[in-house]
């Protein structure tokens, strides 16, 4: 039996050598209004990747909100190995916390929210500070919404032109998505699929074809393949 050549190459796609979880967080950067007792409460919420990126959030609602009684914070980074949060001068425990109480609960990453309060006159108290900020930092994650982001592969293809109608209709069965196509001497496909899905598409391809078309795997990308 003639042995494999070593150095032959596998058609099969690989995925990345560490496997990327999937990732939720928000899908939009939103402010959320709300009122209690006369004071108003600003919810900001934001996706973030680093703690630069929510440092950089805060500062900038601190700066936009400077005559605000309060801006309160929390993030959370590194699936919850990260996470910070202020008072800002509201007694202990009545702010930051129940804010960051609410990320953890949405089930996100990656998020940063920050809590901005008009004094309107009337003393809330500590429970009603509680509430007021919690229901603040959860208004504003209802509104943004949540994005579930994972890895993609990136594939290109190539097929004659005879064969390309067929790769258009067999990719959008699979779910893949056509980022870009050249045409010259036969035709080229950058398309993109969830990273596990690849050698569906390999397959596919190689049986479409019967062998004759081309297809590798040119880099991985994460992408948002749901938003809530």
């Amino acid at each position: 039996m003639k042995k494999k050549d070593s150095k032959e190459k596998d058609n099969k796609a690989k995925e990345p050598e560490a496997a990327v979880k999937k990732r939720v967080t928000l899908a939009s950067t939103v402010s959320s209004e709300m009122e209690e007792r006369k004071s108003l409460f600003i919810g900001h919420a934001a996706p973030v990747r680093s703690e630069e990126e929510a440092r950089a959030f805060i500062d900038a609602k601190k700066k936009e909100f400077h005559d605000a009684t309060h801006n309160v914070y929390a993030y959370i980074l590194n699936d919850g190995a990260l996470a910070r949060y202020s008072d800002d001068g509201e007694p202990q425990g009545t702010a930051g916390m129940p804010v960051l109480n609410v990320l953890k609960m949405s089930g996100a990453c990656d998020l940063c929210v920050v809590v901005t309060r008009y004094f309107g006159g009337i003393l809330l108290g500590a429970g009603g500070l509680v509430r007021a900020y919690s229901a603040a930092a959860k208004l504003a994650i209802d509104d943004a919404g949540l994005a579930v982001f994972e890895p993609y592969a990136i594939m290109r293809i190539e097929v004659t032109y005879s064969d390309y109608q067929r790769l258009t209709v067999a990719l959008e069965k699979l779910g893949a998505s056509e980022d870009s196509c050249d045409f010259g001497e036969n035709v080229t496909v950058l398309c993109a699929i969830e990273a596990p899905r690849a050698d569906e598409v390999a397959v596919t391809v190689s049986e479409m074809t019967y062998g004759k078309g081309k297809f590798d795997v040119i880099g991985y990308e994460e992408r948002a393949s749901r938003i809530n």
